[in-house]
Formats: C-alpha cells, structure tokens, sequence
C-alpha cells in the first residue's frame, strides 16, 4: 500500500496548504478582514462579518488539519461544506471555468477531500501516528454529507442576496440567468 500513502500524503500536501492559504487570505490579504467581510456583505452572507471570520478559520483548520493529516473525515467534510457554499454564493450562474467565476475550482476542490476521505490520510500521517485511520465510503460518504448538510443549514439561516431591480419577488438572485 506505499503507493496509497504516497499518493495520500501529496493530495494532503496540495490541498491542505492551498485551503490554509485562502483562509490566510480572507485575514491578512489586501482587503484583510474588512475587504473579506465586504465580500460577503454583497454575496448576501448575514451577518457579514461572522462568516467572513468563520470561513477563514474553517478554511484554515480544515487546511491544516488535512496537511497533518488528522482526524479523517472531518476537514474533508469542512472543505466540502465551504466549497458548497462558495458554489451557491459566489459561482452560481456563471458557469463551469472558474476564469469566468464559475464553480470548476470549488467543484475540484470539494471532490478531492472526498477522495482524500475516501484513501485516508495514510501512513504519513497524524492520524496513523494516533492509531485512528478513517478510509473507504463511509468517511467519503460522511464527508460529502456533513459537509454538504452544514452548508444546506448555513445557506437556509444566512444567506439573503439581495434582488435585483427586474427580478420578480419569489426568483432567485440567479434564476435569470442560465448556467453557460
């Protein structure tokens, strides 16, 4: 199973690191907190600046936590539901290619945490330092399900995008628009 841990620990080195990074972002990048909880004034996150706080600490812990390689399924199922909701946030209605802001990156994203709950974090990893490896399709299923029930529950309490001038009251923000 070598090829398995190797192959475990680079998906965990790649993503782990990115996700760290984005969060990092969310704080300390050129509009650092107040550019981020901005961000998420106009995307319809309520209240703005929690979420824009939550999202770069889950961000940051679901990336670290999948680079030490802990406590499998669970960053898996974080990545899942922040990428979740940036997809219906930010991604909606624009497509595929995330050069024209659609959901490619936050699909990619998403899969590949439920792919890595799937493997496990492997031998290389905290979690086989502790004796607790979590593998196959239940933690993948686990994953996928928590991550995408969170962000169901999150999206239905907080998220209030406001209307358009020429959208009808019971339409979504981007019904009007077809997915190209």
């Amino acid at each position: 199973m070598k090829g398995h841990d190797i192959a475990a620990l680079a998906l965990r080195a790649t993503l782990g690191p990115m996700l760290f990074a984005h969060g990092w972002n969310k704080i300390a990048g050129p509009g650092g907190l107040k550019g981020t909880t901005g961000w998420f004034e106009a995307l319809g996150l309520k209240p703005a600046e929690v979420h824009a706080r939550m999202a770069a600490g889950t961000e940051m812990a679901a990336g670290v936590g999948i680079a030490l390689g802990a406590a499998n399924p669970l960053p898996a199922a974080a990545t899942v539901g922040l990428m979740t909701v940036a997809a219906r946030t930010d991604h909606r209605g624009k497509g595929f290619f995330v050069f024209k802001g659609g959901w490619e990156y936050v699909g990619v994203v998403g899969g590949a945490a439920v792919a890595l709950a799937a493997l496990g974090n492997g031998r290389y990893s905290l979690d086989r330092l502790l004796r607790r490896q979590r593998a196959g399709a239940m933690a993948a299923l686990l994953a996928a399900g928590i991550g995408t029930a969170s962000a169901a529950a999150l999206l239905a309490a907080c998220y209030r995008p406001e209307q358009k001038p020429d959208q009808k009251p019971d339409q979504k923000p981007d019904e009007s628009e077809t997915d190209r």
